[in-house]
């Protein structure tokens, strides 16, 4: 089983007003198809930790693989396109556009990152839509829909580039218990049956007891994974 992810003892501090460790020889790895949970009290460094593995953060001790490839010294536009090949996000909140129909939402880290043609991307986006159960949404308008389908347009558009790791910081936060199944189910279905690695951060301990792995967080160590 090859490993997409993998952290070697990553180290991270604050420096306003004092200096202060965040994060204290966070090692671990995620693996082809691994669907894996960071959970934590609020403040144990979870989005921090999120923000350094997603390559915005670069400002840390120790090193970062992602699909084997070491990210550490890079520059900005390397950078930009791992984030933008390899990996997918999902926040919180959406952050669709309402300017644009869902299609196009879907469509737009693809024609980002430029390797395929629109019609291409057009078709995969759709696709995507489809997979997620919303393809009669796709000429619709983000504001026109519901947050559960606002959400699945947001884990479409992140699968779109067809990344090694789909990266999700609270998917279910805003979300009624019955869209939060949902989620779990396509989060489950993706690593099943499409060998899809993800990692997710969590409240909601009932959802990460259900993932295949728990990275548990304690003010900035990892007590459990």
């Amino acid at each position: 089983m090859s490993v997409i992810l993998e952290t070697k003892s990553i180290n991270k501090y604050f420096y306003s007003p004092k200096k202060i460790q965040v994060l204290k020889d966070v090692t671990f790895q995620v693996e082809e198809g691994q669907f894996a949970s960071i959970i934590g009290k609020s403040g144990c460094g979870k989005s921090t930790l999120l923000y350094i593995l997603s390559t915005m953060d670069t400002d840390f001790e120790g090193e970062l693989f992602i699909d084997g490839e070491k990210t550490n010294g890079k520059i900005d536009e390397e950078l930009a396109y791992i984030r933008n090949k390899k990996i997918g996000f999902i926040f919180q909140f959406h952050y669709l556009l309402n300017e644009f129909n869902v299609l196009k939402n879907v469509m737009l880290p693809g024609i980002k990152l430029g390797e395929l043609s629109e019609e291409e991307i057009e078709h995969n986006a759709m696709k995507n839509l489809q997979l997620l159960g919303i393809g009669n949404e796709a000429l619709k308008k983000p504001m026109q829909l519901s947050g559960g389908q606002k959400q699945r347009v947001a884990i479409a558009r992140a699968l779109i580039n067809q990344p090694k790791i789909i990266m999700a910081d609270e998917p279910t936060g805003n979300l009624d218990q019955k869209n939060s199944e949902n989620v779990f189910e396509i989060f489950q279905q993706l690593s099943k049956e499409m060998n899809q690695s993800l990692l997710v951060v969590t409240h909601d301990q009932d959802f990460a007891e259900r993932t295949d792995r728990i990275i548990e967080l304690l003010d900035g160590a990892i007590i459990k994974s």
